[in-house]
This record gives C-alpha cells, sequence and structure tokens, in this order.
C-alpha cells in the first residue's frame, strides 16, 4: 500500500530551475526518511538528497549543495525538492524513494520507489 509518486520533472534550459514533489501514502511521513535519488544514463544510482523523520535534517550529495533544497510538507504528504542554478550534468531520472528507518540511508537501501521523473536541462 506504500505509494510514492514523483512529479514536476520536465525540460529545462542550464540556469534555469525545477521543483519535483512527491507525493506519498501508506505510511505516516514524519516515521520515515525520504530520499531523492538520480539516475542518469549510463550512470550509477547517486543519491542527491535526503529529509529524515527524526529531527528533518536534510543531506545533500556535494554536487547539488547550494543549488537544491528538499522539503517535506508532512500535512499535505508531500516531499519537494526544489533544484535552481540547474546544470546539463543535472539531466537524470529523479526518484523518490522511502527508507524503512527514521534516518537517511543509502542509495541502494530504500524500501519503497517512486516510477521517477525525467528532468532534462538542455539548452
Amino acid at each position: 500500500q506504500v505509494q510514492l509518486v514523483e512529479s514536476g520533472g520536465g525540460l529545462v534550459q542550464p540556469g534555469g530551475s525545477l521543483r519535483l514533489s512527491c507525493e506519498v501514502s501508506g505510511f505516516t511521513l514524519n516515521y520515515y526518511a525520504i530520499g531523492w535519488i538520480r539516475q542518469a544514463p549510463g550512470q550509477k544510482r547517486e543519491g542527491v538528497a535526503c529529509i529524515s523523520a527524526s529531527d528533518g535534517r536534510a543531506d545533500y550529495a556535494d554536487s547539488v549543495k547550494g543549488r537544491f533544497t528538499i522539503s517535506r510538507d508532512s500535512a499535505g504528504n508531500t516531499v519537494y525538492l526544489q533544484m535552481n542554478s540547474l546544470k546539463p550534468e543535472d539531466t537524470a531520472v529523479y526518484y523518490c524513494a522511502k527508507s524503512g528507518i527514521r534516518i537517511c540511508v543509502g542509495e541502494y537501501e530504500y524500501t519503497d520507489w517512486g516510477q521517477g521523473t525525467q528532468v532534462t536541462v538542455s539548452s
């Protein structure tokens, strides 16, 4: 019954912004960490950002620090990823995923995944 649904991806020019949304159901959002993970063609999965349930702290990959912001709206059962100053290397399928615990986990250790949303950064 756990479900995560991403939305908000699309095509943007370098330097542009997108806001991804992850709507969750089937569990209490504040009890589990939620991560954003991306996978570009020919690349491994890369953990982009994660927000913990315990204290709401956010962790980011070095490649996106200062540009991306993860946030949580418990009342709306939604986790967001605000992406600013987008670069072509940000192009990937972005997934939101639920951890089995309150804290963030590695990109291969999440228990439930959304279907992904494509983000393409190109001029």
